[in-house]
């Protein structure tokens, strides 16, 4: 059996998890450093860093230790289970399943498909945001024991959550907008010169969808969204969103499914 250790054995193990976040590409084997780093802050049975890509509107698992099944679940279904708009919020410091109301455990096609079969009776489900409020994926760690309370843990891992977006965001370098800055024609590459989060935005506007419906399907807030709106506009010359979903419709722009 592990030795307990104290909360300072868990505070130095967080140290060594974010230079590791730090220090990792995003490929799995990067990634799987970070989870072994994890694994010093709370031992598990099984885990798993996903990056989220907004335009297949799916996870991607960079490394993990689920099986097949339940690897499958977390990138395809997840986003769409009852727990996971509980989970989504950027304030909330993630979700421990032993904190999750029954009735709600009880409609989740992840719990009662995915973790029962594997006896897991705890863990945790963080989603992940970048500095600019992107989501950009999702960690998952599972056990089948049962954590002591209180548990120093459950806050590290709070803490540690901006260097695993980091760890997991493609854009961890230098941002798009960045990037078109050092290289003129990749402006003029983009219809109206458009940065792809604002070319997503213009796909939305072709459903006539509200700034709240954006910001529900791209992860982002509505006041990012009324933001990206406007430099649409601006950028295009336009008086407004029906203009604007005008446009995207005569450049052939569609709506990814």
């Amino acid at each position: 059996m592990t030795a307990k250790r104290s909360t300072a054995d868990i505070l130095d193990a967080a140290v060594r998890v974010r230079e590791a976040a730090r220090s990792a590409t995003s490929d799995a084997t990067g990634v799987g450093t970070v989870l072994a780093a994890l694994s010093e802050v709370m031992e598990y049975d099984h885990a798993s860093l996903a990056r989220w890509d907004p335009l297949r509107r799916r996870h991607t698992t960079l490394a993990g230790s689920y099986p097949d099944d339940a690897t499958a679940y977390i990138e395809t279904r997840l986003h769409h289970d009852p727990v996971f708009p509980v989970l989504r919020s950027p304030a909330r410091g993630g979700l421990w399943l032993r904190d999750v109301p029954w009735q709600l455990l009880a409609t989740s096609p992840g719990f009662q498909e995915v973790l029962c079969p594997l006896g897991i009776e705890d863990g945790v489900a963080q989603c992940l945001f970048a500095a600019d409020g992107r989501y950009v994926g999702m960690l998952n760690v599972s056990t089948r024991r049962p954590r002591r309370a209180p548990d120093p843990a459950r806050a590290v891992v709070t803490l540690l959550t901006e260097a695993l977006a980091a760890a997991v965001d493609p854009r961890s370098g230098p941002p798009p907008e960045e990037t078109a800055a050092a290289d003129p024609a990749a402006n003029t590459r983009r219809p109206g010169g458009l940065s792809p989060r604002e070319l997503q935005v213009l796909a939305e506007l072709t459903a006539g969808r509200t700034n709240r419906e954006i910001a529900e399907r791209l992860y982002i807030t509505p006041r990012t969204v009324g933001t990206h709106i406007e430099h649409i506009l601006a950028k295009l010359g336009l008086p407004n969103r029906a203009a604007a979903a005008a446009r995207a419709a005569a450049w052939g722009i569609e709506l990814a499914r």
